[in-house]
């Protein structure tokens, strides 16, 4: 004989307040799934070290000797 700790009503409670729950765990689940998805993509966007720079600058004209 087993002896069930709660009463039939309070089971039947225990059980409806489960559904929210569960909802909240799925929810939660896909945001953590969407933040590490964009986590992902944002490190495979950075740039990639060792690329190419270029640089452009402008050269003041040196003084023109005479002879």
């Amino acid at each position: 004989m087993t002896i069930d700790p709660l009463p039939p009503a309070r089971r039947r409670a225990a059980r409806r307040r489960l559904w929210p729950r569960v909802v909240a765990l799925v929810v939660g689940a896909a945001i953590l799934f969407a933040l590490g998805v964009a986590l992902g993509l944002a490190l495979d966007d950075r740039p990639v070290p060792g690329g190419t720079q270029t640089f452009v600058r402008t050269l003041q004209p040196l003084p023109q000797q005479t002879p």
